[in-house]
């Protein structure tokens, strides 16, 4: 969707945007749902009455099936799992118990050798790159065929959308990242419409208590059943509906992503829609998927991949206990991801029963990340900063603070950040917020939190304390 940033869209009246987006969505609608989709959905559908004994058979296959792909074809992994002791003979007998004879992938490896020697010499037709979310200041790209995009769409739609009680079909809200709307300071609408999908897309860079009422009459001209994207974002929209007294229409659902929902989000979420919240899971990478059922349990799809949950000294965390996820994706074989330490943190519920009858593991919380909300002068809250660094190779790690309103530091780590990279980084901001003043800080490292967590976005604005009650 990069024609979106190029001056041709950007000096398009709105309709002609929104003619434009439609464009897109009927190419975006044909990768996603064409091909393999219509194979892959209903074998989705079927594996959720499976047995334990039937999931850790299946699993095992899959497991295997992807490493001797790995082993076979993909440069880093030939060598990384001949020097761990693997043959073709070994990987054919592989069981699940031999995991930690396979070495754990770095996040920076991957983002070192995802566009190279990560990658296998026999590939599905229909790459491209994706950028991850970057939540830890670190984006990274990840190949997706058509046929992988297909199954990862079969696998959203059985587990995200039908757990929910909506369909691919139903007209939907998306806040999101893409820069549908492109400048900081601009005039309304904040949204576009793509009618191929009956998607209306959302910018997340302009909800303010000024143009919340602008937004929601989008959202009822366009009939909107649910809503989906970020959760701090939506979280943001339906704070302000709620505060300005506003009456929004009743959805079927709202689900949100990418960002770690509280209680007090999901409550007023809920209240303002008149619907149940349902959070999930997943990640650009696609090597894992977690999503809520319709008792509202979080759990884990064993044939999205295999999830492993590891305490700090690399053993397996229990019920009740929380670890770090490490996932081997059962999706792209295009790019396999083998033992992926993704960086984000799970707790397993104490009782492992699905109240759907379904034999998944029951997660209790997504602990993720947290990051802080930046507040415009203009009242407007966003959240999301990784767009400003894709693309940067020098960038290993990023952090946007917000000092006051029109002062903004970015200290980044990098191996050596060029004159043009620094002024692509000024520019972007500028696009994102409007006139500010910046600082690039060059730093040799960036700390984590006292709990242990990297913060993608500070912002140093005190806020007034409302009263959602």
């Amino acid at each position: 969707m990069g024609f979106l940033h190029d001056r041709i869209y950007k000096n398009l009246p709105v309709p002609l945007q929104n003619l434009a987006i439609s464009a897109f969505g009927v190419m975006w609608h044909n990768r996603r749902f064409g091909g393999v989709f219509k194979k892959a959905y209903p074998a989705f559908k079927a594996r959720e009455g499976y047995t334990a004994e039937q999931w850790k058979e299946y699993q095992t296959k899959q497991f295997q099936k992807i490493l001797l792909h790995a082993f076979q074809t993909v440069p880093y992994y030939r060598s990384a799992l001949t020097q761990a002791g693997f043959s073709e003979s070994t990987i054919n007998n592989f069981t699940l118990d031999q995991l930690d004879s396979i070495p754990v992938l770095e996040k920076e490896t991957l983002r070192r050798f995802g566009n190279s020697t990560l990658l296998s010499d026999k590939r599905e037709r229909g790459g491209s790159f994706y950028s991850s979310s970057g939540s830890t200041g670190t984006p990274t790209n990840i190949l997706y065929s058509f046929p992988m995009h297909q199954r990862l769409s079969a696998l959203y739609e059985a587990r995200v959308r039908n757990w929910a009680s909506v369909s691919r079909h139903d007209a939907r809200c998306m806040i999101g990242g893409r820069r549908i709307v492109a400048e900081g300071e601009c005039n309304p609408p904040y949204y576009r419409y793509n009618i191929i999908e009956k998607q209306l897309y959302c910018s997340a860079y302009h909800i303010s208590a000024g143009t919340a009422a602008g937004y929601l009459q989008g959202i009822k001209d366009h009939n909107v059943k649910y809503m989906v994207g970020y959760a701090m974002s939506n979280y943001i929209l339906a704070r302000f509906i709620k505060q300005a007294g506003l009456k929004a229409p009743k959805m079927k659902a709202v689900l949100t992503s990418s960002e770690k929902l509280t209680p007090e989000m999901r409550r007023l979420i809920s209240e303002v829609y008149d619907c149940k919240v349902y959070d999930a899971w997943s990640g650009v990478e696609w090597c894992g998927l977690i999503s809520e059922n319709e008792h509202g349990q979080l759990l884990i799809s064993p044939d999205a991949g295999y999830v492993e949950i590891l305490k700090p000294d690399g053993t397996p965390a229990g019920p009740g206990e929380e670890g770090e996820l490490v996932c081997t994706g059962f999706l792209n074989y295009d790019q396999p991801l083998i033992r992926y330490k993704i960086g984000d943190i799970v707790r397993l519920s104490e009782d492992q029963r699905a109240l759907c009858g379904r034999n998944f593991t029951v997660v209790d919380e997504i602990i993720g990340r947290s990051e802080d909300v930046v507040v415009g002068r203009d009242g407007r809250e966003m959240v999301r900063f990784h767009g400003i660094f894709i693309g940067l190779d020098n960038v290993i790690k990023a952090q946007v603070v917000q000092e006051d309103y029109e002062h903004f530091t970015i200290n980044v780590l990098t191996y050596g950040l060029t004159s043009s990279e620094k002024n692509l980084i000024r520019q972007r901001m500028i696009s994102q917020l409007g006139s500010i003043s910046l600082t690039i800080n060059e730093v040799t490292d960036i700390p984590s939190g006292p709990n242990g967590k990297f913060k993608a976005v500070i912002s140093k604005i005190e806020r007034e304390v409302v009263n959602e009650a």
